[in-house]
């Protein structure tokens, strides 16, 4: 389903784990900050909301969407972190560049959550104009910051499940 039939800030809350013990870093592509600036937001309140610690939520920026994967392994490789969203923004436009820089990123974010064993959320938004992207990112069809961040919540709560690691 797309954003477009679904608002991407409302998604079920039951039967979320405790993530009060949890430490989550926010990887935030600065290219095109009017737009990943409110990804942020999202995702921090959503972590928040549901039990996050402000003290256990590290931000990290990095200069572009194409650069998560590799903040998003920098942050996953550490003990002390138990899941990474990265929020970004690729907006098409003349040329291809956003198919390639789309596919390399999924492509490795995938690639860094299976490596680590952790939960490494594909936050990135791939519209076709700004319009869509501000649409996405807090407007009519909610916040991709908050979506990414209550997926990596459920993440890590299956992950307890499958292995009974907590509680």
């Amino acid at each position: 389903m797309s954003s477009a039939d679904k608002n991407l800030s409302v998604f079920s809350t039951e039967g979320l784990p405790d993530i009060s013990q949890r430490k989550f870093a926010i990887v935030v592509a600065e290219w095109n900050s009017e737009v990943t600036e409110k990804l942020f937001e999202g995702a921090y309140a959503t972590l928040i909301r549901y039990g996050a610690l402000a003290k256990n939520i590290e931000r990290g920026n990095v200069p572009g969407s194409f650069e998560l994967t590799l903040g998003a392994h920098w942050y996953a490789q550490r003990e002390d972190i138990d899941a990474v969203v990265a929020l970004g923004v690729v907006i098409q436009g003349e040329t291809k560049h956003n198919d390639y820089i789309n596919h390399a990123v999924a492509q490795g974010i995938t690639n860094v959550s299976i490596k680590t064993n952790k939960p490494v959320i594909f936050g990135v938004l791939t519209p076709n104009n700004m319009e869509q992207a501000l649409e996405r990112s807090g407007g009519v069809h909610g916040n991709k910051g908050d979506e990414a961040a209550i997926t990596a919540i459920k993440m890590l709560g299956l992950q307890e499940k499958i292995t009974n690691r907590r509680g």
